[in-house]
């Protein structure tokens, strides 16, 4: 019987969300990502996707953050969650 793998959580979902609202608006493609880390832009889309647990790890948070020119704590939500 396979183990059923949560989706993200609450902190996870507003990371990503972070992420894509910075990329967007330096107008970064996933592909743009993808090529950053040598993955393809559809494992990109899994990060984003909300029942995907696929995420960020924190030194890829952290090469993004110089990638989009901004500080890793641009990616953590103002207030707990």
């Amino acid at each position: 019987m396979a183990k059923k793998v949560a989706p993200k959580t609450k902190i996870e979902l507003k990371i990503v969300k972070l992420v894509k609202a910075r990329r967007n608006k330096l107008n970064r493609s996933q592909s743009d990502i993808g090529e950053l880390f040598g993955v393809t832009r559809g494992y990109i889309g899994q990060i984003e996707m909300e029942s995907s647990p696929s995420m960020y790890s924190f030194d890829q948070l952290y090469e993004l953050a110089k990638y989009l020119e901004c500080s890793m704590k641009d990616f953590m939500p103002d207030n707990p969650m």
